[in-house]
């Protein structure tokens, strides 16, 4: 299966203490369920503090939510062996992560089930084309705009440098930060594959509604 296809890619990423204060896990999985029926692509499981089993059990259940027609695919953030155990469709990586050429050369080396995607995070134009000369099948690429997840990442990179990204690296790139219904087509113009984000997603209550803004996301060309 392609990594990407005639339309925008479209990422729900998990965070399940935005969801319920208490992390509750089973508030992250009605989220997904609903993301998933709604019709994303794909969903990044992010819960960087749950322990293995957790993590795992999510991972799998995610992998279970699906629409009618098709079921999105799941990568686990920064857990190799979880996302491989899960039987995910990847694995993406951040700063603190094993290196990105180590994980991209023990998968390869290793043939990992089907087309076993490794993604990577990248906040300036040099971590973009460092993962992927290593070797990375997409990246994240952002804040582009102001957003309370991304604070720690520093200021917005905003579009013109999201669009100097996509010119300048060769595999997909995914906007993230601060993307919304209304900005989505900026970024899908600039020459992004698609776009990532959290509260597009778990400040929806209704998944006639939340499919409505998918297909309208689709639909950029």
């Amino acid at each position: 299966m392609p990594l990407t296809n005639s339309r925008p890619i479209i990422c729900y990423v998990t965070d399940r203490k935005a969801v319920a204060p208490s992390g509750n896990v089973a508030g992250a999985l009605e989220k997904i369920r609903l993301a998933a029926a709604a019709g994303v692509d794909w969903i990044q499981v992010r819960e960087k503090d749950l322990e293995g089993r957790e993590l795992f059990s999510l991972a799998r259940d995610a992998g279970a939510a699906k629409a009618p027609d098709r079921a999105p695919r799941v990568i686990v953030n920064d857990r190799l062996d979880v996302a491989l155990a899960a039987g995910a469709a990847g694995v993406h990586l951040g700063r603190e992560s094993a290196p990105v050429r180590e994980v991209v050369r023990w998968c390869r080396a290793r043939n990992a089930p089907g087309k076993f995607l490794v993604g990577v995070s990248c906040h300036d134009a040099g971590e973009a084309s460092e993962a992927a000369s290593a070797g990375a099948d997409y990246i994240f690429f952002g804040p582009v705009f102001e957003t309370p997840s991304k604070k720690a990442f520093g200021a917005p990179q905003g579009l013109e440098r999201l669009r100097r990204v996509c010119r300048e690296v060769s595999i997909p790139t995914i906007a993230i930060g601060g993307v919304n219904v209304r900005n989505a087509e900026e970024c899908i113009r600039t020459g992004a594959a698609g776009i990532a984000a959290i509260r597009l997603f778990q400040e929806a209550t209704d998944a006639r509604a939340l499919a409505e803004v998918i297909t309208e996301i689709h639909g950029i060309a």
